[in-house]
Protein backbone atom coordinates (compact mmCIF):
# COMPACT_ATOMS: atom_id res chain seq x y z
CA UNK A 1 0.00 0.00 0.00
CA UNK A 2 1.57 3.62 -1.25
CA UNK A 3 2.11 5.97 1.93
CA UNK A 4 0.91 9.29 1.87
CA UNK A 5 4.33 10.83 0.82
CA UNK A 6 5.23 9.09 -1.76
CA UNK A 7 1.68 9.51 -2.93
CA UNK A 8 2.40 13.48 -2.56
CA UNK A 9 5.95 13.08 -4.23
CA UNK A 10 4.33 11.04 -7.70
CA UNK A 11 1.62 13.72 -7.89
CA UNK A 12 4.49 16.76 -7.58
CA UNK A 13 6.81 14.63 -10.26
CA UNK A 14 3.88 14.57 -12.57
CA UNK A 15 2.58 17.99 -11.84
CA UNK A 16 6.01 19.40 -12.90
CA UNK A 17 5.89 16.96 -16.29
CA UNK A 18 2.78 18.75 -16.84
CA UNK A 19 4.40 22.47 -16.07
CA UNK A 20 7.12 22.04 -18.12
CA UNK A 21 5.40 20.59 -21.38
CA UNK A 22 2.42 23.12 -21.06
CA UNK A 23 5.14 26.13 -20.82
CA UNK A 24 7.38 24.60 -23.40
CA UNK A 25 4.67 24.60 -26.00
CA UNK A 26 3.60 28.31 -25.47
CA UNK A 27 6.78 29.34 -25.11
CA UNK A 28 6.84 28.69 -28.85
CA UNK A 29 3.90 30.21 -29.43
CA UNK A 30 4.89 33.74 -30.88
CA UNK A 31 6.07 31.89 -34.17
CA UNK A 32 2.59 30.37 -34.48
CA UNK A 33 1.10 33.69 -34.14
CA UNK A 34 3.58 35.51 -35.99
CA UNK A 35 2.14 33.67 -38.81
CA UNK A 36 -1.20 34.78 -38.20
CA UNK A 37 -0.31 38.32 -38.39
CA UNK A 38 -2.46 39.42 -41.39
CA UNK A 39 -5.50 38.09 -39.44
CA UNK A 40 -7.32 40.48 -37.27
CA UNK A 41 -6.64 39.33 -33.55
CA UNK A 42 -10.47 38.68 -32.80
CA UNK A 43 -10.64 36.75 -35.80
CA UNK A 44 -7.88 34.49 -34.88
CA UNK A 45 -9.23 34.44 -31.31
CA UNK A 46 -12.68 33.36 -32.43
CA UNK A 47 -10.53 30.54 -34.24
CA UNK A 48 -8.61 29.42 -31.15
CA UNK A 49 -12.08 29.13 -29.20
CA UNK A 50 -14.36 27.30 -32.43
CA UNK A 51 -11.56 24.76 -33.43
CA UNK A 52 -11.20 23.85 -29.16
CA UNK A 53 -14.76 22.92 -28.61
CA UNK A 54 -14.72 20.64 -31.74
CA UNK A 55 -10.91 19.52 -30.58
CA UNK A 56 -12.31 18.98 -26.63
CA UNK A 57 -15.54 17.59 -27.89
CA UNK A 58 -13.49 14.81 -29.34
CA UNK A 59 -10.58 14.34 -26.75
CA UNK A 60 -14.66 13.89 -24.65
CA UNK A 61 -16.27 11.42 -26.54
CA UNK A 62 -13.50 9.17 -26.67
CA UNK A 63 -12.20 9.45 -22.94
CA UNK A 64 -16.23 9.14 -22.30
CA UNK A 65 -16.03 12.45 -19.46
CA UNK A 66 -18.55 14.35 -20.52
CA UNK A 67 -20.55 13.69 -17.11
CA UNK A 68 -17.76 16.23 -15.56
CA UNK A 69 -19.09 18.70 -18.12
CA UNK A 70 -22.60 18.20 -17.36
CA UNK A 71 -21.91 18.46 -13.53
CA UNK A 72 -20.01 21.99 -14.25
CA UNK A 73 -23.54 22.99 -15.56
CA UNK A 74 -25.19 22.09 -13.10
CA UNK A 75 -23.59 23.42 -10.24
CA UNK A 76 -24.18 26.98 -9.66
CA UNK A 77 -20.88 27.81 -7.73
CA UNK A 78 -18.61 26.37 -10.18
CA UNK A 79 -20.47 27.92 -13.30
CA UNK A 80 -19.80 31.21 -12.10
CA UNK A 81 -16.28 30.18 -11.13
CA UNK A 82 -15.89 29.34 -14.51
CA UNK A 83 -17.43 32.32 -15.85
CA UNK A 84 -14.86 34.59 -14.67
CA UNK A 85 -11.95 31.43 -15.91
CA UNK A 86 -13.74 32.23 -19.22
CA UNK A 87 -13.26 35.91 -19.27
CA UNK A 88 -10.09 36.02 -17.94
CA UNK A 89 -8.68 33.33 -20.15
CA UNK A 90 -10.49 35.26 -23.65
CA UNK A 91 -8.74 38.18 -22.50
CA UNK A 92 -5.19 36.92 -22.24
CA UNK A 93 -5.58 35.10 -25.17
CA UNK A 94 -6.76 38.68 -27.19
CA UNK A 95 -4.51 40.54 -25.62
CA UNK A 96 -1.70 37.92 -26.43
CA UNK A 97 -2.50 37.94 -30.01
CA UNK A 98 -2.36 41.85 -30.35
CA UNK A 99 1.21 41.89 -28.69
CA UNK A 100 2.40 39.21 -31.43
CA UNK A 101 1.20 41.02 -34.38
CA UNK A 102 2.19 44.35 -33.60
CA UNK A 103 5.23 43.41 -32.85
CA UNK A 104 5.66 43.81 -28.82
CA UNK A 105 6.08 40.14 -27.79
CA UNK A 106 9.08 41.72 -25.66
CA UNK A 107 6.85 43.41 -23.74
CA UNK A 108 4.57 40.22 -23.66
CA UNK A 109 7.13 38.33 -22.36
CA UNK A 110 8.07 41.00 -19.33
CA UNK A 111 4.15 40.15 -18.59
CA UNK A 112 5.12 35.97 -18.50
CA UNK A 113 8.02 36.87 -16.24
CA UNK A 114 6.34 38.95 -14.04
CA UNK A 115 3.26 36.60 -13.72
CA UNK A 116 4.92 33.87 -11.20
CA UNK A 117 5.44 36.83 -8.70
CA UNK A 118 1.96 37.52 -9.85
CA UNK A 119 0.77 34.12 -8.94
CA UNK A 120 2.95 33.92 -5.58
CA UNK A 121 1.45 37.02 -4.69
CA UNK A 122 -2.35 35.35 -5.68
CA UNK A 123 -1.02 32.84 -3.20
CA UNK A 124 -0.33 34.48 -0.28
CA UNK A 125 -3.71 36.53 -0.68
CA UNK A 126 -6.08 34.39 -1.59
CA UNK A 127 -4.41 30.91 -0.44
CA UNK A 128 -2.77 31.82 2.45
CA UNK A 129 0.67 31.13 1.48
CA UNK A 130 3.79 32.49 3.15
CA UNK A 131 6.41 34.57 1.59
CA UNK A 132 10.13 34.71 2.64
CA UNK A 133 12.32 38.11 2.82
CA UNK A 134 13.79 37.20 0.01
CA UNK A 135 10.91 36.52 -1.96
CA UNK A 136 9.18 39.63 -0.42
CA UNK A 137 12.12 41.90 -1.69
CA UNK A 138 11.59 40.42 -4.72
CA UNK A 139 8.00 42.11 -5.89
CA UNK A 140 9.61 45.36 -4.96
CA UNK A 141 12.30 44.94 -7.10
CA UNK A 142 9.80 43.58 -10.32
CA UNK A 143 7.76 46.24 -9.25
CA UNK A 144 10.48 48.53 -9.58
CA UNK A 145 11.53 47.52 -12.80
CA UNK A 146 7.68 48.07 -14.37
CA UNK A 147 7.91 51.71 -12.75
CA UNK A 148 11.11 52.18 -15.04
CA UNK A 149 9.90 51.15 -18.07
CA UNK A 150 7.03 53.04 -17.60
CA UNK A 151 8.68 56.25 -16.75
CA UNK A 152 11.69 56.49 -19.13
CA UNK A 153 9.64 55.10 -22.02
CA UNK A 154 6.42 57.24 -21.22
CA UNK A 155 4.46 53.81 -22.23
CA UNK A 156 1.98 52.34 -19.75
CA UNK A 157 3.21 48.43 -20.24
CA UNK A 158 -0.15 47.15 -20.24
CA UNK A 159 0.30 43.97 -22.50
CA UNK A 160 2.32 43.19 -20.01
CA UNK A 161 0.53 43.48 -16.90
CA UNK A 162 -2.58 42.37 -18.35
CA UNK A 163 -1.08 39.29 -19.25
CA UNK A 164 0.27 38.85 -16.32
CA UNK A 165 -2.16 39.74 -13.91
CA UNK A 166 -4.92 37.82 -16.41
CA UNK A 167 -3.43 34.24 -16.34
CA UNK A 168 -1.68 34.85 -12.91
CA UNK A 169 -5.85 34.81 -11.75
CA UNK A 170 -7.02 32.48 -13.79
CA UNK A 171 -4.52 29.92 -12.37
CA UNK A 172 -5.65 30.75 -8.64
CA UNK A 173 -9.48 30.32 -9.68
CA UNK A 174 -8.75 27.16 -11.92
CA UNK A 175 -7.36 25.91 -8.89
CA UNK A 176 -10.42 26.16 -6.59
CA UNK A 177 -12.47 25.58 -9.39
CA UNK A 178 -13.68 21.32 -8.01
CA UNK A 179 -13.27 20.31 -11.69
CA UNK A 180 -11.10 18.23 -13.79
CA UNK A 181 -8.97 20.54 -16.22
CA UNK A 182 -10.98 18.65 -19.65
CA UNK A 183 -13.95 19.17 -18.79
CA UNK A 184 -13.24 22.86 -16.68
CA UNK A 185 -11.77 23.89 -20.31
CA UNK A 186 -14.77 22.56 -22.03
CA UNK A 187 -17.23 24.47 -20.07
CA UNK A 188 -14.81 27.73 -20.79
CA UNK A 189 -15.07 27.30 -24.54
CA UNK A 190 -18.30 26.43 -24.91
CA UNK A 191 -19.67 29.26 -23.36
CA UNK A 192 -17.52 31.77 -25.48
CA UNK A 193 -18.15 29.15 -28.49
CA UNK A 194 -22.00 31.10 -29.32
CA UNK A 195 -20.02 34.53 -29.45
CA UNK A 196 -17.47 33.07 -31.49
CA UNK A 197 -19.57 31.27 -33.99
CA UNK A 198 -21.59 34.38 -34.28
CA UNK A 199 -18.33 36.65 -35.32
CA UNK A 200 -16.67 34.07 -37.57
CA UNK A 201 -20.36 34.19 -39.36
CA UNK A 202 -20.49 37.90 -39.85
CA UNK A 203 -16.98 37.85 -41.05
CA UNK A 204 -18.07 35.10 -43.92
CA UNK A 205 -21.05 37.07 -45.07
CA UNK A 206 -19.39 40.60 -45.04
CA UNK A 207 -16.88 38.49 -47.32
CA UNK A 208 -14.11 39.56 -44.94
CA UNK A 209 -13.11 36.28 -43.53
CA UNK A 210 -9.45 34.80 -43.63
CA UNK A 211 -10.77 30.94 -43.65
CA UNK A 212 -11.19 29.06 -46.84
CA UNK A 213 -11.13 32.39 -48.66
CA UNK A 214 -7.85 33.57 -48.00
CA UNK A 215 -4.40 31.79 -48.53
CA UNK A 216 -4.05 27.70 -48.17
CA UNK A 217 -1.16 27.84 -44.78
CA UNK A 218 -4.16 30.59 -43.21
CA UNK A 219 -6.66 28.02 -43.76
CA UNK A 220 -4.24 25.41 -42.40
CA UNK A 221 -3.03 27.21 -39.16
CA UNK A 222 -6.10 27.77 -38.09
CA UNK A 223 -7.85 24.82 -38.27
CA UNK A 224 -5.02 23.63 -36.20
CA UNK A 225 -5.99 26.24 -33.47
CA UNK A 226 -8.07 24.09 -31.47
CA UNK A 227 -5.12 21.47 -30.78
CA UNK A 228 -2.18 24.06 -29.52
CA UNK A 229 -4.90 25.87 -27.58
CA UNK A 230 -6.33 22.63 -25.66
CA UNK A 231 -3.13 21.28 -25.62
CA UNK A 232 -1.08 23.18 -23.15
CA UNK A 233 -3.96 24.33 -21.45
CA UNK A 234 -5.00 20.96 -20.36
CA UNK A 235 -1.78 20.36 -19.47
CA UNK A 236 -1.67 23.25 -17.00
CA UNK A 237 -4.80 23.05 -15.24
CA UNK A 238 -3.34 19.48 -13.91
CA UNK A 239 -0.24 20.87 -12.99
CA UNK A 240 -1.99 23.48 -11.13
CA UNK A 241 -4.22 20.51 -9.28
CA UNK A 242 -0.78 18.69 -8.25
CA UNK A 243 1.59 21.93 -7.45
CA UNK A 244 1.28 25.05 -4.98
CA UNK A 245 0.65 27.93 -7.33
CA UNK A 246 4.01 29.33 -6.08
CA UNK A 247 5.59 26.21 -7.86
CA UNK A 248 3.74 26.76 -10.81
CA UNK A 249 5.14 30.55 -10.72
CA UNK A 250 8.19 29.08 -10.75
CA UNK A 251 8.58 27.10 -13.98
CA UNK A 252 6.43 29.80 -15.87
CA UNK A 253 10.05 31.01 -16.33
CA UNK A 254 10.29 28.81 -19.42
CA UNK A 255 7.54 31.09 -21.13
CA UNK A 256 8.85 34.26 -21.34
CA UNK A 257 12.50 33.32 -21.91
CA UNK A 258 12.08 31.93 -25.02
CA UNK A 259 9.55 34.84 -26.53
CA UNK A 260 12.43 36.99 -24.99
CA UNK A 261 15.12 34.96 -26.92
CA UNK A 262 12.34 34.99 -30.25
CA UNK A 263 11.72 38.73 -29.82
CA UNK A 264 14.94 40.49 -29.66
CA UNK A 265 16.92 37.36 -31.79
CA UNK A 266 13.93 35.77 -34.58
CA UNK A 267 11.95 38.92 -34.62
CA UNK A 268 14.20 41.91 -34.41
CA UNK A 269 12.56 44.10 -31.58
CA UNK A 270 14.14 46.68 -30.84
CA UNK A 271 16.12 45.83 -26.97
CA UNK A 272 17.03 49.61 -25.04
CA UNK A 273 18.69 50.37 -22.03
CA UNK A 274 15.65 50.98 -20.41
CA UNK A 275 15.03 47.42 -21.50
CA UNK A 276 18.11 46.53 -20.10
CA UNK A 277 17.46 47.83 -16.78
CA UNK A 278 14.00 47.24 -16.01
CA UNK A 279 14.24 43.59 -17.13
CA UNK A 280 17.52 43.52 -14.94
CA UNK A 281 15.22 44.58 -12.12
CA UNK A 282 13.21 41.85 -12.68
CA UNK A 283 15.23 39.04 -13.01
CA UNK A 284 17.29 39.76 -9.74
CA UNK A 285 13.82 39.42 -8.24
CA UNK A 286 13.31 36.50 -10.11
CA UNK A 287 16.86 35.07 -8.98
CA UNK A 288 15.78 36.12 -5.14
CA UNK A 289 12.11 34.34 -5.19
CA UNK A 290 13.81 31.23 -7.15
CA UNK A 291 16.11 30.71 -4.97
CA UNK A 292 13.96 30.31 -1.88
CA UNK A 293 10.83 28.66 -3.62
CA UNK A 294 13.90 25.94 -5.04
CA UNK A 295 14.53 24.69 -1.66
CA UNK A 296 10.83 24.23 -1.11
CA UNK A 297 9.98 22.34 -3.72
CA UNK A 298 13.26 19.90 -3.25
CA UNK A 299 12.87 19.52 0.14
CA UNK A 300 8.68 19.43 0.30
CA UNK A 301 8.14 16.76 -2.73
CA UNK A 302 7.53 19.90 -4.92
CA UNK A 303 3.82 20.78 -3.08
Amino acid sequence: MTNPPDHEAREARTGVIFGLAAYLLWGFFPIYFKALAGVTPLEVLSHRIAWSVATLAVMLTVARRWDGVRAAFSQPRTLMTLCATTLLIAVNWLVFIYAVGAGKVLQSSLGYFINPLVSAFLGVVFLHERLSPKQKASFILAAAGVAILTLRHGEFPWIALSLGLSFGLYGLLRKKAPVDSLAGLTVETLLLFPLALGYLGWLAYQGKSAFVSGPTHITVLLACAGVLTSTPLIWFAAATKRLRLATVGLMQYVVPTLHFVLAVFAFGETFTPTHLASFALIWTGLVLYTYDAAKLIFGNGGR
